[in-house]
């Protein structure tokens, strides 16, 4: 070592001869607070979950709506039930199919938020000129709450 150097310093001060952790104690206590917060907080957001839902399927079927009332002022008529909803998205086989919009009237067809096809169906048996509906969570016609039908008839509900 030179005369006037000092020696270097070390930047890490020393520990504490004994360092404190958490005893088994505390650490259970964090636990069970944060195990009950989630008790009461997680269904709040399980029931938002099922609304979220509802609202997107009453969106798609507004969407459809909409496709639907394009598809009727370029060709004049709806699709039949046999054409069903592919007749938006892919030109149809049919002769009574004459002004079909290039490129289509959706770009593809959603699944319902449950994973299931929307139901297209004409002519309308809740008195409209067609139904378009999905069954809802459970899959099946009728039902309350998330399980209920959502159709172009109920949008409003």
């Amino acid at each position: 070592m030179r005369r006037h150097e000092r020696p270097a310093r070390n930047p890490v001060p020393p520990l504490p001869a004994r360092q404190r952790g958490f005893t088994l104690i505390e650490i259970m206590v964090v636990v069970i607070i944060i195990g009950l917060l989630a008790a009461v907080v997680v269904p709040q957001f399980l029931g938002r979950v099922d609304d979220a839902r509802i609202a997107k399927a009453k969106q798609d079927v507004q969407a459809m709506q909409t496709a639907l009332t394009m598809f009727k002022l370029d060709n004049y008529v709806y699709p039949t039930t046999e054409l069903g909803l592919q007749a938006l998205v892919q030109k149809p086989d049919s002769t009574l199919i004459k002004n079909w919009r290039a490129g289509g009237y959706l770009q593809h067809l959603n699944k319902d938020p449950w994973g299931n096809a929307y139901l297209y169906e004409i002519p309308g048996k809740h008195g409209g000129d067609y139904d378009l509906y999905s069954l809802g969570a459970d899959s099946h016609p009728g039902g309350d709450g998330i399980n209920a039908d959502i159709g172009n008839w109920n949008l409003d509900q």
